[in-house]
């Protein structure tokens, strides 16, 4: 991943830090995170949260700048927590986190209204530096996966074609899928098969396969 580009440190004292909340269901990686970024002289963590439930409103408590958003999460994932920020209308950039880079993952965040998105194997110093262009403004976007994206272009699915390859991949058959989704058991089968379609893949098991490969889920 190429280093994102920074903002140098400044060296006036009177300048505040950029307040950074932590977003993440893994309490070792969010302890971590904020233990690394603790080190930098002109970052602040000054919120930690277990899901992306409440980050809005923890944003508007702490006066936060940047919110860092593990992708997946209970409750409220990164993506919808992007999003609920993006049309807060509190000024907080949001930067996406994930342990898998994939293509799909990217072009959601950006839609979501994300500032950026990174994994979680970014050294320390890049991490720290992308913290610092998105408060500034930026975008963090990793040039392997933006051309990745482009290749591979919008996600072809429609959120209910998402919502039931979501509960195919958890082994729900069609009736178990319509009583939990509250369609009927054609409706299921129309919108499974539009997924395979889309997908190019010979069953709903590869499809929802090749959708979480993606980053279409």
């Amino acid at each position: 991943m190429s280093t994102p580009t920074s903002i140098p440190k400044s060296t006036d004292t009177a300048t505040s830090p950029i307040r950074v909340l932590l977003a993440d269901d893994q309490a070792l990686v969010r302890g971590a995170l904020a233990t690394l970024l603790g080190l930098e002289e002109d970052i602040d963590v000054v919120a930690q949260l277990g899901t992306g439930a409440g980050v809005v409103e923890a944003v508007r408590q702490h006066r936060v700048d940047v919110a860092l958003l593990d992708i997946d999460m209970p409750q409220v994932d990164g993506l919808a927590a992007a999003a609920q920020l993006s049309t807060s209308g509190l000024p907080c950039h949001s930067l996406v986190v994930t342990t898998f880079g994939r293509p799909g993952y990217l072009s959601r965040a950006l839609e979501a209204g994300a500032s950026g998105f990174i994994v979680k194997d970014t050294p320390p110093g890049e991490l720290a530096a992308a913290i610092r262009t998105v408060h500034a403004g930026g975008r963090v976007v990793d040039p392997t996966l933006a051309q990745e994206s482009v290749i591979l272009g919008p996600n072809p699915l429609t959120p209910r074609e998402r919502d039931v390859l979501r509960a195919a991949a958890d082994g729900a058959d069609v009736h178990e899928i319509a009583g939990v989704l509250h369609l009927g058991e054609g409706t299921v089968r129309n919108y499974l098969s539009d997924a395979i379609s889309k997908t190019r893949a010979r069953n709903r098991t590869e499809a929802a396969r090749t959708a979480e490969a993606n980053g279409w889920l």
